[in-house]
């Protein structure tokens, strides 16, 4: 199988989604949008994207893939392949949710992160986040770590796994958090941004670090807490998107709301620093996993049973609706809309 893939950017969990695809014989071409993705894309950007995704969706490949949200334009613009539209985080959830939601009902199929996510959408949706590398992410000595990234043993470490400039990170929050926590802990206490770190290193920095800290106000699943949980870091967390069902049965882990909860919880990790089960709770989220999974959308956009006996569409091998959510759990329709009720979709294009 051919795909085209129509992305912003192309960071790690995406690349490492794309090998896992060319080992199950889907090979992925990948055509990013113009631009600095460091310096964000401009409207002139996307829409010089327009005729150049256009002129690469030829009969070459089996379907388009619309990775991110405002690619999906781009995809939806020819009519020729069916068309796979696969929703982040923020591009739903965000300011331009508007615009997934609608080019979401002109998509064969649609795939979200998250279950919060499938809600929101409006049409049916297979839940499929992004696969981690549990290779790369797996338990390491902790001291050699340490030493590696030039942190002393004497304090305890929070690891904040985003750039402290991301508003929706809200890492103000986790300043006041850990300042708070401080009271409750004997050793110094210190707060790490990830921002600029290099994704081959972070898997250093987890292992160096005594528990992750996600304050952020709106996520989907994020991957920074499927890669802790794969290098058995405990994670304290707000109770967003679906980080509740990843940490469920992980320990010590927390789910916090208030800012005293997440204080008190941070002060329990680390005052007896040890690391989590995190691993053994996260293999279905390894993306070799995931790959297969994507592989059998691939195959419900295109209209035939999965070569790989995983399709995530009704009636397959892994049980009806196996791996897809919806609106209303018990709801059969081809589509959902955001209060659980039928919605006509429009005509796909194979």
């Amino acid at each position: 199988m051919k795909v085209l893939s129509l992305t912003a950017n192309t960071p790690g969990f995406y690349r490492r989604e794309t090998a896992a695809l060319a080992d199950l014989g889907i090979e992925r071409t990948t055509l990013e949008v113009p631009g600095n993705p460091d310096e964000g894309r401009s409207v002139a950007d996307y829409l010089r994207f327009v005729p150049e995704a256009i002129r690469e969706a030829t009969e070459e490949y089996d379907l388009v893939h619309a990775n991110y949200g405002l690619t999906a334009p781009m995809a939806l613009a020819q009519r020729e392949l069916p068309v796979v539209v696969s929703l982040w985080g923020s591009d739903l959830l965000g300011e331009f949710g508007w615009l997934s939601k609608a080019c979401a009902r002109w998509a064969d199929e649609v795939v979200v992160m998250s279950a919060e996510m499938d809600a929101q959408v409006g049409v049916e949706s297979h839940v499929v986040p992004h696969g981690v590398n549990a290779e790369q992410f797996r338990p390491a000595s902790k001291c050699e770590a340490r030493e590696e990234v030039g942190w002393t043993d004497d304090a305890r470490h929070v690891l904040f796994p985003y750039a402290p400039d991301r508003s929706l990170k809200d890492f103000p929050r986790a300043g006041r958090v850990v300042e708070s926590a401080r009271e409750r802990v004997e050793s110094p206490v210190e707060l790490h941004p990830l921002g600029g770190v290099d994704h081959d290193r972070i898997p250093t920095y987890m292992n160096a670090a005594d528990v992750l800290l996600l304050t952020s106000r709106r996520e989907g699943l994020p991957n920074s807490v499927k890669e802790a949980m794969c290098c058995n870091l405990p994670v304290v967390a707000t109770d967003v998107g679906d980080v509740a069902e990843c940490l469920r049965g992980v320990s010590p882990s927390a789910l916090c709301e208030t800012d005293a909860e997440l204080a008190g919880a941070l002060g329990d990790v680390l005052a007896d620093p040890r690391r989590s089960n995190g691993r053994e709770e996260i293999s279905d989220l390894r993306v070799e996993r995931v790959a297969e999974r994507l592989g059998g959308v691939y195959d419900d956009a295109l209209g035939r049973e999965s070569g790989l006996g995983l399709g995530t569409g009704p009636d397959r091998e892994s049980g009806e609706n196996a791996g897809r959510t919806h609106g209303d759990a018990t709801a059969d329709s081809d589509t959902q809309t955001e209060s659980g009720g039928n919605r006509e979709r429009p005509p796909a294009r194979r």
